[in-house]
């Protein structure tokens, strides 16, 4: 048993991207196999695209490269009911940057509970649930005021674009947490006498994230 603190976490965002690689096949595995003419490293970071839903708008780790395939690192595809076979073509994206927002008062996440259809037969008098989604899910992020920081400015131009863009969360004890949403800034800085100006950045989360314990 381990409780942890977030004092010493680093929140990067990421702001340049690598041209996207073609995927020509995706295995069905407790680790899916990518083929692809690779040029990327052993931990490389990567936005995998295909035509697997459950797979789309999410960061994987690259693990164990070769010249024609990759591992996504701890992305288990064995159900193919969740991953057809054969329908995890399409295209993987690196991460070539990463921005530290530095400043940061705090990050909450909000959404993602569970949700449930609620259903009944006339022949009953009770009611039954069975779950169906999760709800969408959002973090907030309060950032002191200084727009002369990267950071701030890297926020700042996705939020502009409105593009799908990565978010890494470097915890102190060992392990990331990685997410991919899309930005929305507000610059005007809150004005309480005796507090800190700060501002306010939102990610809607686009897939689910991913977390890496090492």
């Amino acid at each position: 048993m381990a409780v942890s603190l977030p004092n010493g976490i680093v929140l990067a965002i990421a702001s340049a991207y690598a041209a996207a690689l073609t995927v020509t096949a995706a295995t069905n595995a407790s680790e899916t196999v990518l083929t692809v003419t690779n040029t990327l490293v052993a931990g490389d970071y990567v936005v995998f695209t295909s035509g697997w839903a459950n797979a789309n708008n999410r960061v994987f780790r690259v693990k164990t490269p070769t010249a024609s395939n990759l591992v996504l690192e701890g992305f288990d595809t064995t159900s193919t009911t969740l991953f057809p076979a054969g329908s995890g073509t399409g295209t993987i994206a690196k991460i070539t940057t990463w921005t530290q927002i530095s400043q940061i008062i705090g990050c909450t996440s909000s959404g993602g509970d569970p949700q449930y259809q609620t259903y009944s037969f006339l022949e009953q008098n009770f009611d039954t649930q069975i779950p169906t989604t999760t709800s969408a899910q959002s973090l907030s992020i309060e950032i002191a005021d200084d727009p002369s920081l990267a950071g701030y400015q890297a926020v700042k131009a996705v939020a502009l674009t409105r593009a799908t863009t990565a978010l890494r969360a470097t915890l102190p004890a060992g392990g990331f947490i990685l997410y991919n949403g899309i930005f929305a800034f507000d610059e005007t800085p809150s004005m309480t006498k005796g507090n800190l100006m700060s501002v306010k950045a939102g990610v809607a989360l686009q897939g689910k994230p991913v977390r890496y314990t090492t």
